[in-house]
């Protein structure tokens, strides 16, 4: 995600390449970014967060505190602090690294086409040309919505930080329906691909409801009746439903094992 962050701020010309500094610890995967984009590699974490105006933290939630500890107190004259990690609280982040003024945001996947949607939300240390330039960031790797009430985070990892996996896996699930009834994957794959893009462009561009759109393809007695009875028998919606809950209250706990540990 970082490296999404990185590409559509390039492609945006919001920034060039010497402006950014990245902390990996892989010296390869360093130079490989150095190679991509121009930017400027460090393998230590309080190098770059030194050199940092705005600090990006795009590590996993659950490493946070050896994170926080590595910067060795250099986050703490940033003047803005952006975090993608699921979970992690902005108390927790501000904590953690010594500055309030903070920005939790989550991603998806899709930003990485610039094609993502993005969910923040911000300390009210944050001025508002931090928060814009927050914006400007977050908008680069497409959508950006601002709640004020952090508890909407942790429903957005559950909703749309994870719901590419969702959408990933009903793909699949088509695409081996139809090697199953005789397709090749090849054609199987490019059959679902255009069916779902269209279909959510259509939903976008006709702005109608999803059940509206879902009965002007459902004839009564016809095959699309026929497979949503047995998706409906199946118990498809709950199934989501659960798993959606399922990744919320995982959201909610990685937040509070972060706050257990510190």
């Amino acid at each position: 995600m970082a490296e999404a962050m990185i590409k559509g701020l390039l492609n945006q010309k919001l920034l060039n390449g010497d402006q950014i500094i990245a902390a990996e610890p892989r010296e390869e995967r360093g130079h490989e970014l150095v190679a991509r984009y121009g930017l400027r590699f460090t393998q230590h974490n309080a190098e770059a967060a030194r050199q940092a105006d705005i600090l990006v933290i795009s590590t996993k939630p659950q490493v946070m505190g050896e994170v926080a500890r590595s910067l060795d107190g250099a986050g703490k004259d940033a003047s803005l602090v952006l975090s993608i990690l699921a979970g992690v609280r902005i108390s927790a982040l501000a904590r953690a690294i010594g500055n309030k003024s903070v920005v939790r945001a989550m991603p998806n996947t899709p930003a990485q086409i610039g094609k993502g949607i993005t969910v923040w939300t911000a300390t009210p240390d944050v001025a508002q040309s931090q928060r814009d330039q927050a914006r400007a960031l977050l908008g680069a790797l497409g959508e950006e919505l601002y709640m004020a009430d952090e508890k909407f985070l942790d429903m957005a990892t559950a909703l749309s930080g994870t719901g590419p996996a969702y959408v990933f896996m009903f793909m699949e699930a088509l695409i081996d329906a139809g090697v199953h009834m005789g397709f090749s994957r090849h054609d199987a794959e490019r059959l679902v691909l255009q069916t779902i893009r269209g279909s959510v462009d259509y939903a976008i561009q006709s702005n109608m409801h999803p059940a509206t759109l879902r009965n002007q393809v459902t004839s009564p007695g016809g095959t699309s009746a026929a497979a949503i009875y047995e998706m409906e028998k199946g118990g498809l919606r709950t199934v989501i439903a659960d798993a959606i809950w399922a990744a919320f209250h995982r959201s909610v706990e990685l937040g509070d094992l972060q706050e257990k540990q510190e």
